[in-house]
């Protein structure tokens, strides 16, 4: 192997979204993770309960403030009758 080269190998503290604080060693001193094994579904075995961010919709509807179509026309909770359209 050439000297100089590589990156220097320290210990690395991971912590995790859910609060798990792992020390490894890496070659990075420091990493936040959202998803670590003590909190995935798949190694727990429970339903997705923080995985659940929602679909790609709800997700732009919820950072650019779009009202959805439940509560953009009504906001009063009053019933409003829609008149037919006519016909020609």
């Amino acid at each position: 192997m050439k000297e100089g080269i590589h990156p220097d190998y320290v210990e690395a503290t991971i912590s995790c979204s859910c609060g798990n604080v792992v020390t490894r060693r890496a070659t990075v001193a420091s990493m936040h993770v959202d998803i670590c094994s003590k909190c995935h579904p798949f190694f727990t075995g429970k339903k997705q309960a923080v995985t659940d961010r929602g679909g790609r919709i709800e997700q732009f509807n919820k950072r650019y403030g779009v009202a959805s179509d439940d509560s953009a026309g009504n906001e009063a909770g009053q019933d409003e009758e829609v008149a037919p359209a006519a016909q020609v």
